[in-house]
């Protein structure tokens, strides 16, 4: 894969010269029609070996163009911030929003190839770490991004010239650190491991392009056309989503019922039993979230369920019992302008506590399989593939030592309308009921069916979902609570 970019490729200077100003005119006019049309981001990533001009190259694409509407990014090893948090989250965090460009030193590839030139993780560790990021990038480019992956290459003897050339210059010497030394001496398995990731990560929506970092004027004209063809395709082309069938639904059985219509509603917890109960489970998860080795884990709930069924005072149950200082309730309303311009998981990506932490989410990303399919603002592709995406999603936090808590709350219709009802009659509750409750209380069956495909296709072992009888209130609360204790006490 590599043998291409040793060739030794070179431009004459006189040409580079002439080639600059058109190119870089015919760039800044392109990321200008970007930037009005609002239409996708730009995601550059900029892998390859120590020494290839992987920064010299960035810097002059941001001489060429106009930096403001350039983020330019240069990870490290992670924060202590950073460590406690799933490996992507600060990657899903710097994303550009649409209309901009986002370009990455040290991608999402970096920490997998190093690890497993230094034997840090196994050959199976490297494969699932590739497929998640397959995965994530397909998502992007779902979403509406263009991914553009440079691979600066030189080779061995060419990096080694190129470092001594450096040292020898006191102007250019501090350019050579420990860490460059390091990977010099394992040159050979960073090549074999890092071609097998290209070949494993190079697809037809987001290809790996292999630069020759020998020559300055080769290696920056060759992006900076790369860059200018692709975003001006992008640019001229509309885009279409790949069909794909439906899967058949899962949710029902032979004789046309499905887990709702299952539940016992009638289920009731009186007063007193509930007292007791209450006091007694948040006085346990008041002990729980005070355990020391809960430092060592972080909590999500997830609150989800048709309007009116009791989500905020279960929310309020949890809360009374755990310390404010350690946790958040993120109530999820329509995304704003921000939020559109990103990913629709990237609204949750920002609010990933630290460990020891608890977070709510009044609503979350499953509105994508819910009030997106069901009022039809996204297409039957985009809520179809969102199964898979959010399940890597919580997967990927489970590994983490995330506790991930999923309740669906389920009243009957007859319920809600008694609970509408109440709440527009009683003044002190009217702010609680708007048209939007009532025009989604007509389309209760199709919000029905799309509960029961979300339970049946996103319930893991590791993330289940907790289905509760909520009519009465007071059972609800408790089991709630219970559910929540018995999650927790389980990873303790």
């Amino acid at each position: 894969m590599f043998e291409s970019a040793e060739l030794g490729h070179k431009i004459d200077k006189e040409i580079y010269r002439k080639e600059v100003p058109v190119l870089r005119e015919a760039l800044l006019d392109t990321q200008l029609d970007l930037l009005e049309s609002g239409k996708f981001p730009v995601i550059i990533l900029i892998g390859g070996v120590d020494g290839a001009g992987k920064g010299e190259t960035v810097n002059k694409i941001n001489e060429w163009m106009d930096p403001r509407h350039i983020d330019t990014y240069a990870f490290g090893p992670a924060s202590d911030e950073e460590a406690e948090r799933p490996h992507m989250w600060r990657y899903w965090r710097a994303l550009p929003p649409k209309g901009k460009i986002g370009i990455y030193f040290g991608s999402w590839y970096t920490d997998p190839i190093l690890k497993r030139v230094f034997d840090e993780i196994n050959n199976e560790a490297l494969v699932q770490a590739m497929d998640e990021i397959v995965r994530f990038e397909k998502m992007l480019i779902d979403e509406g991004a263009l991914v553009l992956k440079f691979w600066f290459h030189l080779s061995k003897e060419k990096q080694k010239e190129r470092m001594e050339k450096l040292k020898s210059d006191p102007l250019t010497r501090w350019r050579i650190t420990d860490q460059d030394k390091k990977h010099f001496k394992v040159y050979d398995e960073f090549r074999a491991v890092s071609e097998h990731v290209l070949r494993e990560t190079s697809t037809a929506s987001a290809p790996w392009i292999i630069v020759e970092g020998l020559d300055a004027n080769y290696r920056n004209l060759t992006v900076g056309k790369h860059i200018l063809e692709a975003i001006r395709d992008q640019l001229n082309h509309k885009q279409t989503k790949p069909h794909e069938p439906n899967a058949p639904p899962l949710m029902a059985s032979v004789d046309n019922t499905n887990l709702l219509s299952q539940l016992d509603l009638s289920r009731q917890l009186e007063d007193k039993e509930y007292g007791k109960k209450l006091e007694r489970y948040q006085g346990k998860l008041n002990k729980l979230t005070r355990d020391p080795e809960f430092g060592k884990l972080s909590v999500i709930c997830v609150f989800e369920g048709p309007d009116a069924a009791g989500k905020g005072g279960c929310i309020r149950r949890i809360t009374q019992a755990v310390d404010a200082r350690f946790f958040r309730i993120i109530p999820i309303a329509a995304p704003t302008e921000e939020e559109r311009a990103q990913p629709y998981l990237w609204r949750f990506w920002r609010h990933i506590p630290r460990h020891g932490n608890l977070t709510i989410f009044d609503r979350s990303w499953y509105g994508r399989v819910l009030v997106e399919r069901v009022e039809n603002f996204c297409s039957e592709y985009d809520w179809m593939r969102a199964y898979g995406e959010i399940n890597d999603f919580e997967e990927q936090l489970v590994r983490h030592n995330f506790i991930i808590v999923k309740f669906w709350l389920q009243i009957s219709k007859e319920e809600q309308l008694r609970r509408f009802e109440e709440r527009q009659n009683t003044p002190y509750k009217r702010f609680k009921i708007t048209k939007e409750d009532w025009r989604n209380r007509d389309r209760w069956e199709a919000y029905e069916a799309a509960v029961c495909d979300m339970i049946d296709r996103t319930s893991a072992d590791h993330a289940p979902w907790t289905v509760i009888e909520a009519n009465d209130k007071n059972f609800a609360r408790i089991k709630v609570l219970k559910t929540l204790c018995e999650r927790i006490e389980k990873a303790l």
